[in-house]
């Protein structure tokens, strides 16, 4: 009887548990239903929404910046290095596009060298800057100047200073140093400077080539000869500026770039070989009588140190000056405080109200010390 009893209630107990389990299953099946449309609307509205916000974009793997630069959060299977490499990296500038875009409207530039030893803090290059800016006539100039870079250093340092900086590749020689004067390492340095600028002249640019020991303190361009093909500098200047027995010196030129001055830097250029010791304005002094010169017929003038004064031969007077150069000086630290001299006076000539009558320069100094 008890027996029966409960079994008849273990009976209903169970069937009871499994009612309710089999209730509590359909329902968990209709909520997750629920939840699963629920969420796959949700799903549904969010692609639409992100799609209207931020439409998808082709790679253009050639214009890989552009990509990166958009709104939108492209999926790119690229590692970072060429992303990276793609975006950072600027084209080299080549040195006729620098000598373009320094030209003036006549096709003529400013051309100097610099390597490290000149381009540090505080030494020639700045002060070669600075003359530019307060010379008479001469601050619009420094937009035509290109400083050629003998080495890395140079080149990084030219480039936070100035606008047209190139740097010149050289794999033979180590040109960062100071070069004293007349040793292996200048003759390669003034030679590839020879070279360079017969190269400029074959890309059809007219240049003045300016030491960056040389001062500009104003305006030369209206002191230069109309009919000249090639115009030079004087160590010392004996009056007649056709006379090509003038002491020359090679730190200030202007050629107006033509078939006679070409083969006239080709010529010069290739005469080295002949004289393997000396360097360039020795050379040209070794072959400026030469019939060859003749045959080319290449005009030659020589400036009056008068305009274009140096250390040599200072500027009799400080009111038609243009130029100061720092040669007859061997040693930096000499040029660099000779040319300060020369920078003082400059500054004094400038703060006077009344025309000065006698010129008396400071400079040189240290230079005429052994």
């Amino acid at each position: 009887m008890s027996s029966s009893s409960s079994t008849s209630s273990s009976s209903s107990s169970s069937s009871s548990r499994s009612k309710f389990l089999d209730s509590g299953f359909v329902i968990g099946q209709k909520d997750v239903t629920r939840i699963l449309i629920l969420f796959i609307g949700l799903t549904a509205s969010c692609l639409v929404l992100y799609k209207t916000a931020y439409p998808m974009q082709r790679l253009d793997v050639n214009n890989l910046s552009s990509v990166l630069a958009s709104p939108s959060p492209p999926l790119l299977n690229l590692n970072s290095s060429e992303i990276s490499t793609e975006i950072t990296t600027k084209p080299k500038i080549s040195f006729k596009d620098i000598l373009e875009n320094a030209s003036t409207k006549n096709n003529t530039v400013i051309i100097t060298t610099l390597n490290q030893a000149w381009a540090e803090p505080n030494s020639l290059f700045d002060l070669f800057l600075e003359s530019f800016r307060i010379g008479q006539g001469t601050q619009q100039l420094l937009k035509h100047v290109v400083v050629v870079c003998l080495d890395p250093k140079a080149f990084e340092r030219c480039s936070q200073l100035h606008t047209h900086c190139y740097q010149l590749e050289s794999s033979e020689t180590d040109f960062s140093g100071e070069k004293v004067y007349n040793t292996p390492d200048y003759l390669k340095m003034m030679w590839r400077r020879i070279e360079l600028l017969t190269q400029v002249l074959e890309m059809g640019f007219n240049f003045i080539f300016t030491d960056a020991d040389i001062m500009w303190l104003r305006d030369p361009f209206p002191r230069l000869y109309p009919d000249g093909d090639f115009q030079m500098a004087c160590d010392r200047f004996f009056g007649n500026p056709f006379d090509s027995d003038n002491w020359v010196n090679g730190g200030f030129t202007y050629v107006r770039s033509n078939n006679r001055s070409i083969e006239f830097y080709k010529f010069w250029h290739r005469s080295r070989l002949n004289y393997p010791e000396l360097h360039d304005q020795d050379v040209f002094n070794r072959i400026k009588h030469e019939p060859y010169i003749s045959e080319i017929g290449v005009q030659m003038r020589f400036f009056d140190t008068v305009y274009f004064g140096g250390f040599c031969q200072t500027s009799r007077d400080i009111n038609l000056v243009c130029t100061m150069h720092a040669n007859c000086c061997i040693g930096l630290e000499k040029k660099l405080h000779d040319l300060n001299l020369v920078l003082d006076d400059w500054r004094n000539y400038l703060s006077l109200s009344e025309h000065v009558q006698n010129t008396t320069w400071s400079a040189p100094m240290k230079c005429l010390e052994d």
